[in-house]
């Protein structure tokens, strides 16, 4: 069939055709986002999941609904060796200029440029980091301590301020929260805390690994009582069909039923994987309908594509050991994994893996689902184990 017409679009973070078994959680952004703006308390979001079940594209629609209810919206990535103040300020910046648009008393606005360029001088941020460029004086004894946890509760709560008087409120979304360190998490955490006790219309919706809610849950006890913690999994087998049965029939083109439940099989109801098999199914057939010769002559195709990308790109980070323990998980087949199990396979003792054991959860290549468990935070990661090391070596 024709590949320009091909309706799937590969790549993490790409709009799937079908944004499928995700009400539910559209659902409650909806209500909180409605709800906040009429000045009442409501929990913000933190979505928790592996890699590949759309977290990410969940949040660029949130994004959108924000928008569409008249938010003014921050979308930010965390990652590894970017502080969250350095991450947000820039943005936060260009917040305060947009609210100036609106009109209103200057006090407020004046008073949130003057609180930002405390917090940035109190974190040492350069001006190539945050090109404030303000001729104005830092507001002293507000967000100046150098204490994120004391300073960014303070900026946010001006911030939010001022979007009041606007008669608008403030959407922060950040996805890969789980790389923040502990005293940024906690921050946060103390900042929405001060929003909801004030009731003040800005709002925090987050995306992350399963570690999440602990990492959570240790930063602040209270913590729960100021977030959900929608759980996004791989979709049903029904939904899984329509998310690729719909696309391809707005195309004028089917897929016989066989072929259909092949690629629900492989993929495991991952929406990264329904994409990637749907669009090299689509390509390797010549004409309608998709049949199941079509489904395997694909496999092949997209195993190595996922391989080559997907993958790779987090197993080439790994050191030797910390690879020769993923491969010692992967050799027990399906998770959980116990961790004595492991150590059974490469013959040491449990407490020497606990360093290695650490340094994966903090790349985000495993967690711990349950006291003693290991799981892979990537769906399919045992297979793709097994394929790249065929065979498990002792050290």
């Amino acid at each position: 069939m024709n590949v320009i017409n091909n309706p799937f679009s590969p790549g993490a973070g790409s709009p799937p055709p079908e944004l499928v078994g995700r009400e539910d959680v559209l659902r409650q952004s909806s209500i909180l986002l409605a709800r906040t703006l009429k000045g009442r308390a409501e929990k913000s979001m933190l979505l928790t999941g592996l890699r590949g079940v759309g977290k990410t594209v969940l949040l660029n629609r949130i994004d959108q609904i924000c928008e569409d209810e008249g938010y003014h919206t921050i979308l930010v990535e965390s990652h590894e060796g970017k502080s969250l103040p350095s991450l947000l300020a820039p943005h936060l910046r260009s917040l305060l200029i947009k609210l100036d648009r609106i009109e209103g008393t200057k006090d407020k606005i004046r008073r949130g440029f003057s609180v930002l360029k405390s917090f940035v001088g109190s974190i040492k941020l350069t001006v190539d980091d945050v090109p404030i460029g303000l001729d104005i004086e830092p507001e002293r004894g507000t967000a100046d301590s150098g204490d994120i946890e004391i300073d960014l509760p303070d900026l946010l709560t001006v911030l939010a301020e001022v979007a009041k008087e606007r008669k608008t409120a403030i959407a922060i979304l950040i996805d890969e929260i789980q790389y923040f360190s502990e005293s940024e998490l906690s921050a946060l955490i103390m900042g929405m805390h001060k929003m909801q006790q004030r009731q003040l219309p800005l709002v925090l919706i987050g995306a992350g690994l399963p570690i999440l809610p602990r990492l959570a849950g240790e930063s602040k006890s209270y913590a729960e009582r100021l977030f959900n913690f929608p759980l996004i999994g791989p979709l049903s087998k029904a939904d899984a069909s329509t998310a690729i049965r719909e696309p391809i029939i707005s195309e004028n083109a089917c897929i016989d039923g066989d072929a259909l439940a092949e690629i629900v099989r492989l993929t495991q109801g991952y929406p990264y994987f329904l994409q990637e098999w749907g669009y090299q199914a689509w390509n390797h057939a010549p004409d309608s309908p998709i049949t199941i010769q079509h489904i395997k002559a694909a496999t092949e195709t997209t195993l190595q594509r996922l391989d080559d990308n997907f993958f790779r790109v987090r197993f080439e980070r790994l050191t030797l050991g910390e690879k020769n323990f993923l491969r010692a998980m992967a050799e027990k087949g399906k998770g959980p994994y116990r961790i004595g199990d492991v150590a059974d396979i490469m013959r040491i003792k449990v407490g020497s893996l606990s360093p290695r054991r650490a340094k994966l959860i903090a790349k985000g290549m495993i967690y711990s689902p349950t006291y003693g468990d290991l799981e892979f935070t990537v769906p399919l990661f045992d297979e793709f184990m097994r394929r790249v090391m065929p065979h498990f070596h002792h050290p």
